[in-house]
């Protein structure tokens, strides 16, 4: 008895999730992305996978534009299809493969929100105080912003990490990769307080290496928690903009190179392996140079 597609779906499912290291989410994504294909296919009156082409293929991703979805979304489903039709030609379920050759939509450079140097600045003095908290959220943003480094990268940073006699910061990526980053003046001054007077009210373990500390539990603080604490002091600067604990990172770059810094600089304090993801930035102040212009120039 030949399997019906939604029994050569879930064989997949289960193949994907015995021989691939995939997380939870994964697996559940290329199991939405084939289970709408099988829908698609099923009101086209198509019962059996070995009757498509690449025609139904690509008319299905057609079938997904025109629905409005997002190229990101468009990407995935390219992805989720070419491993499944991958699987089902290594198991003799079809002849050829149709998904060879067809290339996935090359994803949307979206344009980072920027804050202006005021609202930086207004945001960076909301945490007034010399309570431990204030002292704690201060020293967090500034180093955002000094440093540009990732939120995951600043809540990993250990004690050990910061050198405030040298002024700079060590931080690793996801992959593990270390990079060096300077710091300024202010942001060793606030860092200082924080390390020298208020860290040791708020841990609780000696042990604990963690530089940046939850208030009640001492640990070390969490993506959630600080996402809260840039929303609360967005909030009170009366930034209307949609900020997010990325918007430090797109602002510290595109500050610098709207100051004269050169994009290597740029790119290697980012940590961008790909020089095309610093060039976002350069696209941004491009545009604002030719609004300037427009404003300024007696013949524009």
């Amino acid at each position: 008895k030949e399997k019906t597609m939604q029994e050569v779906a879930n064989s997949f499912g289960a193949f994907l999730e015995k021989n691939r290291k995939l997380s939870k989410n994964t697996l559940l994504s290329y199991g939405r992305d084939i289970n709408f294909y099988i829908n698609y296919l099923e009101e086209k009156n198509i019962t059996d996978f070995g009757a498509t082409n690449r025609a139904t293929v690509l008319s299905y991703v057609l079938y997904l534009k025109n629905s409005g979805r997002a190229t990101s979304t468009i990407l995935r489903t390219i992805v989720s299809l070419k491993a499944f039709y991958g699987y089902m030609l290594s198991k003799g379920l079809i002849k050829t493969d149709p998904t060879v050759g067809i290339e996935a939509p090359k994803p949307e450079k979206k344009v980072p929100q920027i804050l202006s140097l005021e609202e930086i600045n207004s945001l960076l003095e909301q945490p007034s105080g010399t309570g431990a908290k204030e002292r704690r959220d201060k020293a967090m943003l500034e180093v955002l912003y000094a440093t540009g480094i990732r939120v995951s990268e600043l809540i990993e940073l250990d004690v050990g990490d910061v050198n405030l006699d040298m002024g700079f910061i060590k931080c690793r990526n996801s992959a593990g990769k270390e990079r060096i980053i300077p710091i300024g003046r202010i942001c060793t001054g606030v860092l200082s307080d924080y390390i020298n007077i208020s860290r040791s009210e708020i841990q609780t373990d000696a042990q604990n290496k963690a530089l940046f500390l939850n208030m009640s539990s001492g640990t070390r603080i969490s993506r959630q928690g600080f996402w809260k604490i840039i929303k609360q002091y967005s909030a009170q600067a009366g930034i209307d903009k949609e900020i997010t604990p990325h918007t430090l990172r797109h602002s510290f770059a595109a500050h610098l190179l709207e100051n004269g810094a050169d994009i290597r600089s740029v790119q290697n304090m980012l940590g961008h392996s790909d020089i095309s993801s610093t060039q976002v930035y350069t696209h941004l102040l491009s545009n604002k140079l030719r609004d300037i212009y427009a404003k300024a120039h007696p013949r524009a």
